[in-house]
């Protein structure tokens, strides 16, 4: 994760309206009406960004991971068993990472059970 000095300018540049920063986290009200929220806490680097009327895009949410966490780095969005699903926020989405890293790295799929990189497809 990023550090504070660098998500604080990130979020400014972002159009930040409102930050709040704790000691394991913060939040974020943007002029867009999003709100951001952030920890570090608990074994996890966790961010959410919320609308009350719309769920982020992947393009919104490839933004958020670029303000807080470096290019190198990987981040998921858990798509939790059904009996595990927390839904308090109905257009709320998630980015995580483990703090404790394993082996190094946070394990992914292939990139080839995805796609073929380089290729649109219309």
């Amino acid at each position: 994760m990023r550090t504070l000095d660098e998500i604080a300018q990130n979020l400014k540049s972002a159009g930040v309206k409102k930050v709040q920063i704790g000691i394991d986290g913060g939040s974020a009200k943007m002029k867009n009406g999003r709100t951001i929220i952030w920890s570090f806490a608990g074994g996890w680097e966790h961010v959410s960004m919320n609308d009350m009327s719309k769920t982020p895009t992947w393009e919104e949410m490839c933004d958020l991971k670029d303000m807080f966490w470096r290019d190198d780095e990987t981040v998921v969005q858990y798509h939790p068993a059904k009996s595990e699903y927390v839904n308090n926020l109905k257009h709320c989405l998630h980015l995580w990472k483990p703090i404790e890293q394993y082996s190094g790295t946070l394990p992914i799929p292939d990139s080839i059970l995805v796609g073929i990189k380089g290729v649109e497809l219309q």
